[in-house]
């Protein structure tokens, strides 16, 4: 089965579904909307607004409330800036893309409300906004030539186009590990490199002249890839597995061939991979941390009491497993799926009490040269 048809959030309106545990990166999105809102000021140098549509791709968008909270704002935005220089607000087409098996119907049934707000907040005769679909890897052309003006994508662009090649020595390992050999770095890093300047050069043929990205995505805070920010979520994962292995409901050989197609990149990678690749100058680069356990909002103390660890554990635990699980029952098996989480909360919980590990997030804002 291709990546594409097993790698998406868990779909509809559940308990364990990306649309009910996606606080996380709504928190994340809050946070980039400073940028966001300075990134829209400064197209307004370049007048691509004042045309008469103004084309928006969000990429990455998945299936919950948190796309439309993204489209909403940058039309805001884009109404305010063109009161405040006496014009009309263009028309908007705001394209939505994920991969081919994203729940893009849960998408659409949150549309007649989105309309709704929008009314609200800008008056009746508030501007018109024409959304769209566009299915596909972002990996590849998504866009007709020079088509957009504002390209979005937030929580996504970690997510590899596969799963690195050369990863056969990462023994019970599913991801960069302490115990991973240097190969296994390498080889992620190498295809960090490739899908990232990928991403770039299909942006640079989509986007006009003078249009702009604000790309958020999951990093590691130093050079070192076995920190703890950058692995320690996924060797927790890993042990949690390893201890259904002891219970003899996992095959070792299962985990050893098993690996996520995940990356969290330092500065100088990103970095690095933007000036080579030479078609966008970075006109932002800033980072910031979260918590684990999106309802945790103590961010002095680096560890926490039993009973609040006991939270985080549950709460991180509900979070993974709405990204993650599509992709580990169709390779463990569904079944596995409820046994595994609750082995991994406690691990989680154990974690956090004694280390409050928390994600490391990076914004960046790229104009077209």
């Amino acid at each position: 089965m291709g990546r594409a048809n097993i790698l998406h959030m868990n779909p509809g309106n559940g308990e364990s579904s990306y649309a009910s545990n996606s606080l996380l990166q709504e928190t994340v999105i809050r946070k980039t909307l400073p940028i966001l809102r300075h990134t829209i000021k400064g197209i307004t140098n370049h007048d691509l607004f004042f045309s008469d549509c103004f084309k928006i791709a969000d990429l990455g968008c998945s299936s919950g409330k948190n796309t439309l909270l993204v489209a909403s704002k940058i039309i805001n935005v884009v109404t305010e800036m063109c009161k405040e220089n006496n014009c009309k607000p263009p028309q908007f087409q705001v394209c939505l893309n994920d991969l081919f098996e994203n729940d893009f119907n849960n998408l659409f049934k949150l549309l007649p409300s989105f309309y709704s707000k929008l009314k609200e907040e800008n008056g009746e005769n508030s501007c018109l906004c024409f959304i769209s679909a566009v299915p596909g890897s972002f990996y590849g052309r998504l866009f007709a030539d020079k088509s957009l003006h504002l390209v979005h994508s937030s929580y996504s662009l970690h997510w590899l186009s596969q799963v690195p090649e050369g990863l056969e020595t990462n023994a019970l390992n599913i991801y960069m590990a302490k115990t991973s050999p240097p190969s296994v770095f390498q080889a992620y890093g190498k295809q960090f490199k490739t899908d990232f300047t990928k991403f770039l050069q299909m942006r640079s043929q989509e986007l006009v002249c003078g249009g702009h990205m604000v790309l958020t995505f999951a990093g590691r805070s130093v050079a070192d890839p076995t920190s703890d920010d950058g692995c320690c979520l996924w060797e927790l994962l890993a042990q949690s597995l390893l201890d259904l292995v002891k219970e003899g409901l996992v095959q070792e050989t299962d985990i050893n061939s098993f690996n996520v197609p995940v990356y969290y990149p330092c500065e100088d990678e990103v970095r690095n991979v933007i000036e080579n690749e030479g078609s966008f100058s970075l006109e932002c680069l800033t980072t910031f941390k979260v918590n684990w356990d999106p309802f945790d909002d103590d961010y002095k103390h680096v560890d926490a009491s039993d009973e609040a660890s006991q939270t985080h554990g549950e709460n991180t635990a509900k979070m993974v497993r709405a990204g993650m699980e599509p992709l580990l029952a169709s390779h463990f098996g569904k079944s596995k799926i409820d046994g595994l989480f609750q082995k991994y909360k406690k691990h989680v919980a154990q974690h956090q009490a004694n280390n409050k590990t928390r994600f490391f997030k990076f914004v960046i804002a790229l104009a077209k040269k």
